[in-house]
Formats: structure tokens, sequence, C-alpha cells
């Protein structure tokens, strides 16, 4: 449900019955008889509508009911499936992750970052799958000290991740947290610096991110509800005393709120937000008085968003108070309710105000304009000017910049052409450094292929933008095959990136194209708005046009075209598929989110509360009634639908692995073609798969094959 990172998702559309004279020879499937999942009817009558769901049982591993180990015994059986189906791809796989691997530099470094007298930075080893956090006191030429050693940390474990990297002020102790099943609960743990010992302090159940008082000894956190996963409270800690002693200092109320703690970047203040769609709340204390009692910054109101930045002498706020698109705002230190705003920058229609960045002299505006960020950079005496970066469609964001007294803005860049480059952009002079572009290992000129911004027209007559990347020399005669992704959820916005992996496909002869749908926020706030809730069934119509548009200009044909998405963009899959299954040939659908209502029903699933701004809640009978109109599951038919793969994670806490089981397992009973559709569930990993920097290629690798193979593709 809740976005964390969006996934590739690919969908097939059954030729035979639309196409049959363009229809091409595909790869010869296996023979192998498919799982059938046993049928054991639920009934669920709400509003005055009585629904069926044969396979509701799945949850009961979920749930630790009596058909855990049927659940578990199915799941195995699609893998068994699937491995036995894709079979004959074996060699295609092997290469693939071959040459997907062999693009990645091995040995490489991030670029270091300067905080409170130390450089910090992060290096990978040839052949290590994990990383090792580094630092160097003052100098770049000084000794380099490794605070923690991943790969040492995680050996003889099938998962592990750490996160929340956080030094005390004094530079001596390090909190971070660790996940070792992939479920996002987080222990958070000390280490010692100077001994590099670990402390017997150990916090259970946590978002893994610490913040440090400015007493060296006292911590904050985001304490998790272990069953619902929800961000529940914000507690304090004090070094050497056991977990269950901590302090609340905040408990959120609402269930559809996500609360969180940080820190001011000049280190004065300590923030606490909780923050919902529609509306949000910060509250603070100074960092050198970890005991006082938080302030509210101003009380929550109805459909107003804001965020707070800490300068040295006021404040700014971030806010759509009476402005859609947002405005920035600034306050007295002294004087925080919104009654002592004042504008900085205004409203405007055009343009999205997405966030603001403070320096000593300098603030940076995070934008969005004709759905492209910009970067408006604004000295603290009032002139301004914006970074030009030159391409057509692209991706810049700030980067991480702890300093506060710094002159030098490190941003990030890419576009569909351009690696991921990290640039210092001196904010004075406008000077731009390069410092770091990511390698792409066997070489790779941009000059070979060609990125376009194009605008298709929506059923209501909205012009969506596209983006897309292919090589040099397609011939734009219907032919080529082409992946059209798109997201469309929580108004994240999708913007045009550079992919080493998608090189493999642009080789190939493929189009990559992104669909940037409403439901996402590239083109504004009310982008957003026009694409959730009530308006959802937009984000679905916007990419089906999309679809269309690209087959009309013959960048592709129903023959060759597929779609991806994944988690909220995974809903976007199982409903185009509904709505119009003949105009894709090929889905994979990684961690969809298919089964809306009876998910949005069930307040003990983690994150469900948290959606209810976004989907609506069923409780509601206008609510249940428009989201099963659109519900991937609900809305399965007995006709053709598309070749499809389908991947999930046993232990994903995002969408949890009934979902997709449950969607499978009704389109294989429903469904009247002879299509492939599979269901991959890593048994070991959740909703972001493998931890390692190279195991998560495996699954581009059966991803790519798949696709591959439906194109009659076999190198």
């Amino acid at each position: 449900m809740k976005k964390i990172i969006p996934f590739i998702l690919l969908l097939s559309s059954a030729l035979a019955c639309t196409n049959k004279d363009t229809k091409m020879e595909t790869y010869k499937w296996p023979a192998a008889k498919a799982p059938i999942a046993e049928i054991k009817p639920k009934q669920r009558v709400l509003h005055g509508d009585t629904v069926i769901d044969n396979y509701y049982w799945m949850i009961d591993y979920f749930k630790k009911g009596p058909d855990s180990t049927k659940t578990i015994d199915y799941l195995n059986a699609e893998n068994d499936y699937l491995d036995k189906m894709m079979s004959g791809t074996k060699t295609l796989q092997a290469n693939l992750f071959k040459e997907l691997k062999g693009r990645i530099k091995e040995k490489d470094e991030s670029v270091p970052v300067f905080k409170n007298g130390y450089f910090y930075y992060s290096r990978t080893e040839e052949g290590k799958q994990y990383s090792k956090f580094c630092r160097k006191k003052e100098t770049l030429d000084a000794k380099e000290e490794i605070l923690l050693d991943i790969d040492e940390l995680a050996k003889g474990l099938p998962y592990y991740s750490a996160t929340g990297y956080s030094v005390s002020p004094d530079n001596k102790l390090l909190a971070y947290g660790v996940d070792k099943v992939s479920r996002r609960q987080y222990t958070i743990l000390i280490k010692n610096l100077e001994t590099g010992e670990l402390l017997k302090d150990s916090i259970p159940n946590t978002e893994g991110d610490a913040v440090w008082a400015a007493d060296n000894k006292t911590l904050f956190y985001t304490s998790k509800n272990a069953k619902t996963l929800l961000s529940e409270k914000i507690k304090k800690h004090k070094l050497g005393t056991a977990a269950t002693k901590d302090i609340v200092v905040y408990q959120e109320k609402d269930k559809s709120n996500y609360i969180g703690v940080g820190k001011s970047k000049s280190g004065k203040y300590i923030f606490i937000y909780s923050s919902a769609t529609l509306s949000a709340e910060e509250r603070l204390i100074p960092a050198d008085q970890p005991d006082a009692e938080f302030k509210v910054f101003q009380p929550r109101i109805k459909d107003v968003l804001y965020n707070v930045t800490a300068l040295a002498d006021k404040f700014l706020i971030v806010t759509n108070w009476n402005a859609k698109n947002f405005r920035l705002m600034e306050c007295p230190l002294d004087r925080t309710e919104k009654e002592n705003w004042k504008e900085v920058i205004p409203h405007r229609k055009d343009v999205l105000l997405e966030d603001v960045e403070g320096f000593k002299d300098f603030i940076v505006i995070s934008e969005r304009k004709n759905g492209l960020a910009q970067l408006r950079i604004r000295k603290l005496n009032g002139a301004e000017h914006y970074i030009d970066f030159g391409e057509p469609t692209y991706n810049a964001s700030v980067g991480n910049n702890p300093e506060y007294n710094s002159e030098k803005l490190r941003y990030i860049y890419t576009s569909m052409t351009t690696p991921v480059s990290v640039y210092d952009y001196h904010m004075d002079t406008k000077e731009k450094q390069l410092m770091k572009q990511q390698v792409v290992v066997g070489g790779y000129n941009k000059a070979d292929y060609t990125t376009e911004r194009l605008y298709a027209t929506a059923k209501d007559g909205t012009q969506v933008p596209i983006s897309l990347v292919y090589k040099n020399g397609l011939k734009k005669d219907g032919n080529a095959p082409l992946l059209l992704y798109a997201y469309g959820s929580y108004g994240h916005s999708m913007d045009a990136s550079f992919s080493s992996s998608n090189l493999s496909l642009l080789n190939r002869g493929f189009v990559f194209a992104i669909a940037h749908i409403r439901g996402g926020q590239e083109m504004g706030r009310q982008w957003y708005e026009d694409g959730r809730l009530m308006k959802k069934m937009n984000t679905f119509t916007d990419f089906i046009d999309c679809g269309n548009f690209l087959i009309e200009k013959k960048y592709t044909s129903p023959a060759h075209l597929y779609a991806q998405g994944g988690s909220a963009g995974g809903l976007l899959m199982g409903a185009v598929i509904n709505l119009a299954p003949e105009l894709w040939h090929g889905v994979i659908a990684q961690v969809p989110f298919v089964d809306v209502v009876n998910t949005m029903l069930d307040e003990s699933i983690p994150l469900t509360t948290n959606e209810f701004d976004e989907w609506g809640n069923p409780k509601n009978a206008d609510a249940y009634h428009y989201m099963k109109s659109y519900s991937p599951y609900e809305n399965i038919e007995a006709k053709h639908y598309p070749n499809m793969l389908v991947t999930t994670g046993l232990h994903d806490s995002q969408v949890q692995y009934f979902e997709p089981a449950k969607w499978v397992a009704k389109l294989r009973a429903t469904k009247t073609d002879k299509n492939v559709l599979l269901l991959k569930t890593d048994m070991d990993f959740g909703h972001g798969g493998a931890s390692g920097r190279f195991d998560y290629l495996k699954d581009i690798a059966l991803n790519y094959a798949f696709l591959l193979s439906l194109e009659n593709i076999n190198k």
C-alpha cells in the first residue's frame, strides 16, 4: 500500500484474441500443470452488498490461523510451478544476471559529506554484497575509521538491513537500526566509536532512526505498534537504562497519521512531526534541553499541511494554508502560530513548491513546473537564481547537506540518458563541480540513446506527460517492444532517471517509457488530488490513454506493449488489465496492492489506517462502492487476460503476501485464456526485496527473461 520504493511491473496481453494478423511466434512454455488453490468460501456483507471470497483463508499465515501450513504449501507450489515454466530461460537468466552485475562498479565509494569535523562516506569492495560506513577526521588524507562493516555484520544471514546512522554531537557514539527479517521493524543499537564495543542498550521495534540530544546521552526515537506496524509513539531513552523504562514524550491518537522525530541542521532543535495526507502538526524542544516538554509549533488544522525549517533567527514554513500548490512563510523563533506567519514566496498556480533547505546565508527551494524539478537558490538578502539543467526530461534533487554554514549545495542530477551525478554547486559564484558520476562498467555512450518528452491526451482532455528513452535507430513502425511504467499514488512524482539495468532492454530494441499519470504530483498538487479517493479511476484511465497514444504514434503496438508497476503501481496494473486487457502483451506485477476493499476493512493489517486519506474508508458506503468498482481482486471476470508474472515477499510489511497470492489464485480459476500466469513468493524477504547489492539483480534477470521470452528474444 504505502509507497517506499516504486517497482517494475510488466504486463502481457492476450494477443491471440485481438491481434491475430500480427501474432508472432513466441517462446514455447513447458506443459507444466499449474497449482489450483483450494476454495473455501467466506462471505462479506456490507452496505447491503454480499461478496464471496473463495481465498480469504490465505491470510492465515499472517494471522497465525489453522491454515498457516496450507498457505505456505500453496506458495511453495506456485514457486515450483514458476521454476518449471521458466526452466527454459535458465541460461538466459544467468547471462542477464552476469550482464547486469557486470555494469556495476564493485569497488566503489560515495562522495564524502562533511559534518561536525569529519568526512563521512560509505564504500564497497569487490565481490561483497554490502558496504562499509566510514569517516576521516578533518581531512580526506586522514586515517580511515570503519564505523560499521555491514559485510561482517550480515554474514550468514539471508537478510540484513542497517539504517538511521546517527553520530552523537561529541563524535564518540553511533546509533543505528538493524532489521534481520525484512519487516522494517528495527532494533536500535549504540556503538562506542572509541572502543569499538556495542553498549548494552538495545531498543526493539522502532523505525530505526534515533536523534541525539546535545548531552550525548539522551536519544529520541519512533516506536512502532508490533502488530499493525504503525508509528505510534516518540520515546526518550537515556543511555545505560533498559528500553522498557523509556519515557513516552508523544503519542499519536490519530491512526491515519505517520509520526517521526528529527533534528534541525543547526543542531539547535529537536522536532516531532505528525502528518497524514491532508494535515500536519509539529512540536519542538531545544536540543540542549532534552527533558523539556515539547511545544506545539502550530496546532493541526483540517486540510492544512506544513513543515518547518529552522534558520538562525527564524523558522521557515512550507504550507498549503490557503495555497493548494504550497507557499513559503516565515515566523519569529518565539511566535510560531500561523497568526505570526509572514509570506516569503507566494502561491503560484503553475508551480508546486515542494521543500526548502536552509543554510546560514542561503535557502534552496525545491519546486516543480511543467512536471520537471527545479532548484531555486535565494541568498537571504533576496538575490536569487535557478540552476540550469539543459535536458528535456530529467530528475534533480537536493542531496545530503548536513553543514549549516556551507556556501555549497550538494545536489543529485540524472536523466534517462545521464547516469546519476553528484554535484557541488557554489551558491554565490554559481560554479558547478561534478563530484562523481555513476560508472557504467564496460562502457556507456550517452550519444547512442535518445530521450523524449511527449504528451498524451487523456479521455477528459488532460495532457499527460510521458518520458521515454530508446537506442538510436528506432523505427517508429509499431514493431518495437515498449515497456510502459507508472506509479500514480500518494503524490509521489516518478521523475525520469537513469538505470543501467534498463540498458539490457534498450540494447535489445526496447523503448522504455514513464507515464506521469494523475495520482502523482508531477504537475502540481491538483494532479495528486485528481488521482486519489473518488477520482482514483483517473490514474488507471490515464495509463491506458498513454498506452493508446504510444500505439497511435507507432512507437509500439498491442503485440509488443508491456506494462510495469509495483506496490501501489501494482494496483494500477491490476486495474488496467481488468479495464483494457487487450492492450498489453505482458505484465510483471511486483508486490501489488490488489485486494483494496478487504485490506482497507481490516485495521489489524499494517498501515491500513494510515491509508484512509489515500483510498477512502470502506466503512463509508460511497467509498466502499467506489473502491470495489476498481479493486483488481473484486473485478476479475471470465475473459482473456495477458501473460503475467506476479511477485511478492512472505515478510512484506507494506503489501502483505496474501493479496497477490489470492489475486493469482482467483485469476487462474476465472480467466478464459491460456496465457502464462506465474507467481513468485520470496520466502526470505519483504517489500523491498533482497538486501544485498547484487541479489536483487536475480529478480531483474527473471523479469527480463520473462519479458524477452514473450518477444521471442533468447540472447
